[in-house]
């Protein structure tokens, strides 16, 4: 019998590599900005994982989390130019993150977002669960997930107010807007409130002052399309310095 672990990867990867293709697909055929499709891509890896695991329950590991990001990482190989440009499937795929204004940075800023991303996760797990804090930390990630996917598509299609942040690796700057921050800000608030039996009442009203203000100077001041390693740094950060200060009443 397959073990339960492998199964459940195996079905992540084909239905997240299914969405790509098809939002990839709306690209090509009907016009729709990757800004969207990038958006559909990062709602799916967010909400497909916590479904498949609710079907295929599998006991959480650090072991597993190291492999997933060993795997997540190294199949972005499959999009460099020498093997996508001879793939109508892969080139489909990657149509679907690769916005024209990030060219040709697309896959470089993507590729180290995600290992710096796991490389803050993987460690804060491993402390979190050992200092008794495990139940904190799907807050950075729920934001990350919800506010900061919401961000781009509500700042494409509402966003009046504008702002400018600047790329790693380039000199160009982007746009962001007021209204697409708020996103986080506003999801940040909503995150604590849901946690709130994470803390004590004095925790919780610290934390729901600062977090939301962190989490969204995080994503606003972050490089373009480097949100999720600033969003888990200073999202943690906040969430341990609230637990440990010494004036804040336990």
């Amino acid at each position: 019998m397959i073990d339960p672990a492998l199964l459940s990867g195996i079905i992540k990867l084909t239905i997240l590599l299914l969405i790509q293709y098809a939002s990839g697909s709306l690209v090509f055929y009907k016009g729709v900005k990757v800004n969207y499709t990038r958006k559909i891509n990062h709602f799916a890896l967010f909400f497909i994982p916590m479904f498949i695991d609710n079907i295929i329950p599998v006991q959480p590991s650090i072991e597993l989390l190291i492999i997933g990001s060993v795997v997540a990482i190294a199949g972005l190989i499959i999009y460099i130019k020498p093997i996508r440009t001879n793939s109508r499937l892969i080139q489909r795929m990657f149509l679907s993150f690769d916005r024209p204004e990030d060219r040709p940075n697309t896959l470089l800023w993507l590729t180290t977002q995600t290992a710096v991303g796991y490389l803050i996760v993987i460690p804060i797990v491993i402390y979190f669960f050992k200092i008794g804090y495990e139940d904190l930390l799907l807050i950075p990630i729920l934001v990350n997930g919800i506010g900061d996917g919401l961000a781009e598509p509500v700042g494409i299609r509402f966003g009046r107010l504008k702002y400018k942040t600047y790329a790693l690796f380039s000199k160009i700057k982007y746009e962001r807007t007021i209204e697409g921050s708020a996103c986080v800000l506003f999801t940040s608030i909503i995150v604590i409130i849901f946690f709130q039996s994470s803390f004590t009442s004095s925790e919780f009203i610290c934390a729901l002052i600062v977090f939301p203000i962190v989490m969204t100077l995080a994503e606003a001041l972050a490089p373009h399309t480097w949100d999720t390693p600033f969003l888990f740094l200073f999202g943690y950060l906040t969430l341990y310095i609230v637990k440990i200060m010494p004036f804040v009443a336990h």
